[in-house]
């Protein structure tokens, strides 16, 4: 009898940049964290509605870690609420709702949990049933998406008072 084998899966790093484009974000930088079943999404500022007979959820996102000075709003359908127990213990009710995220160019459907992180080193945590059968994770490594390009700052431009630099070369006869 044939022994089937299994499908080669991709390596990916024990911390990751991924996109959530159905949210508008093209990269955010996620904890990949094969002892979290769940995945959790920093937000904030979360108001519930109602579109067309269906629960949705409004929120804000702070996508860079230690920093408030970008913030994105997003909405999306409620899937439910789940029950969820933090590593210190505390258990939360919290939305879950389901997005697209892409990494290494591969982009499937994920439950996200919403919940504020910001006493959290990453703003999102990539539990293992979002990337179970797409990935294997080497927990000694990162990146293996790949780091975003910096955007570099422009040069300054020179002020029209100031004096051009002028070159005091000299030649010797």
């Amino acid at each position: 009898m044939a022994k089937q084998s299994k499908p080669e899966l991709r390596v990916i790093g024990w911390r990751e940049w991924v996109g959530l484009p159905d949210l508008g974000i093209k990269k955010i930088k996620a904890k990949v964290d094969t002892g979290a079943r769940s995945s959790s999404l920093h937000a904030f500022d979360l108001h519930e509605f109602e579109k067309e007979g269906v629960k949705w959820v409004r929120f804000k996102i702070h996508p860079l870690q230690r920093t408030a000075k970008r913030t994105i709003e997003a909405s999306a359908e409620i899937l439910e609420y789940r029950t969820v127990r933090s590593s210190s213990g505390a258990t939360q009710l919290r939305p879950v709702i389901v997005t697209q995220v892409e990494l290494l160019g591969i982009r499937w459907p994920v439950e996200l949990t919403l919940a504020n992180r910001d006493e959290m080193g990453f703003r999102m945590l990539l539990g293992r049933e979002a990337f179970r059968r797409r990935f294997l994770v080497d927990a000694g490594n990162s990146f293996f998406g790949g780091q975003p390009k910096r955007k570099k700052k422009p040069k300054p431009k020179p002020n029209s008072k100031q004096q051009p630099a002028v070159n005091h070369t000299t030649s010797e006869p």
